[in-house]
C-alpha cells in the first residue's frame, strides 16, 4: 500500500516517515505518553454465562500484580452486570459495547448509558465500524451517544477507521479526520474520552497495518485532538489501536508513537491470549 502524502489536517501541516513532524511543535510532543495505557477487550456478540470462567481465569492471572496498563472487558449487555460483580475488587473494569442517546423511553431493544452504569460498567464503546456499517450509524449519532455516555459518568470509547477501499484510494487521513471531527464529544477530556483507531480491513482479518501506517494515523489523530481540544488535553486522551491485535504482535504495536493501548477483539475472549497482550505493555 502506498504512502500517504503530507496534507493539511485541522490547519496543521503533517508530514510522515522518518522526518515526520507536526506543527506547531509545542502542540504535539511527539509520541510522549502522559497517561496509563489501556488494554480493552471487545467481546462483540460472544459470551454466555459460562464465559464467567474466562473472566475468573483472567482475574487469577492478574491477581497480586499491578499491570502496566488499565484492563477492561466489554462483554455483551447480557453479561455486564454479572461480570461487573465477578471482577469487583480486581484490576479489571467492565464496559459496554453501545448505548442509546436517550436515558430511557420507547426504544425497544436498546440499552441506555444509565442502564450500563447501573449494571456496573465504567465505559462504553461507541461508533465501532460494525455499528456504523450494520446499523448505519453516522458520526453525528456517534457523537450524541458519546455525550450521553459521558453525561451518565461513563468513559466514551470513540471508534474511527477506514475501509480497505478508502486506504487503497489514499483517503485514510481524510476519512479519519472527518470521523474524529464529527464524532468527538463536545468538551472531550482525557477523563471522559478515549479514541480507538481500528482500520476496518484489519478487524478480525489477521491483517495488520505496518508500524509506519499505524504511526502516521495516530500522529494525525493526536494533531486533530490538539486542534479540537488543546495541546495539553490532547496528550491526556488515550488513542488505542485495534485490528487483529494478538500476543505475538502486541509489543511491537504498543511501542509505536502515540499508541496508548489496544482495543482487542477475538484475542480477548481467552484469558491466556488477553493476558499475553496485557503483558506486552
Amino acid at each position: 500500500m502506498g504512502s500517504i502524502e503530507p496534507m493539511l489536517l485541522y490547519g496543521c501541516k503533517l508530514s510522515f516517515g522518518n522526518t515526520g513532524s507536526v506543527t506547531p511543535a509545542d502542540a504535539i510532543a511527539r509520541g510522549k505518553r502522559t497517561m496509563k495505557p489501556l488494554a480493552a477487550g471487545n467481546w462483540k456478540m460472544n459470551g454466555l454465562k459460562a464465559s464467567v470462567s474466562e473472566i475468573n481465569a483472567l482475574k487469577d492471572k492478574l491477581d497480586g500484580i499491578t499491570p502496566a496498563c488499565d484492563v477492561m472487558i466489554c462483554p455483551p449487555a447480557t453479561l455486564v452486570m454479572s461480570l461487573a460483580d465477578e471482577v469487583a475488587g480486581s484490576v479489571i473494569q467492565i464496559g459496554g459495547q453501545d448505548c442509546h442517546t436517550a436515558v430511557s423511553g420507547a426504544h425497544t431493544g436498546d440499552v441506555s448509558a444509565a442502564m450500563l452504569r447501573d449494571a456496573g460498567a465504567t465505559a462504553v464503546i461507541v461508533g465501532h465500524s460494525e455499528r456504523r456499517a450494520d446499523h448505519g450509524e453516522t458520526s453525528d449519532m456517534v457523537k450524541a451517544k458519546a455525550e450521553a455516555a459521558i453525561a451518565e459518568g461513563l468513559i466514551a470509547i470513540v471508534c474511527l477507521g477506514e475501509t480497505l477501499v478508502e486506504r487503497e484510494a489514499g483517503e485514510t487521513l481524510s476519512v479519519v479526520h472527518a470521523q474524529l471531527n464529527g464524532s468527538l464529544p463536545d468538551g472531550a477530556t482525557g477523563a471522559t474520552t478515549i479514541i480507538a483507531y481500528e482500520p476496518v480491513w484489519a478487524i478480525g482479518s489477521g491483517l495488520t497495518p505496518t508500524s509506519e501506517q499505524v504511526a502516521e494515523v495516530h500522529q494525525a489523530i493526536r494533531a486533530g485532538l490538539s486542534a479540537l481540544t488543546s495541546a495539553e488535553e490532547a496528550h491526556l486522551i488515550r488513542i488505542l489501536y485495534g485490528g487483529s491485535v494478538k500476543p505475538s504482535n502486541a509489543a511491537e504495536l504498543m511501542a509505536i508513537d502515540n499508541v496508548d493501548g489496544a482495543l482487542v477483539g477475538g484475542a480477548s475472549l481467552k484469558a491466556d491470549d488477553f493476558a499475553g497482550i496485557i503483558a506486552a505493555f
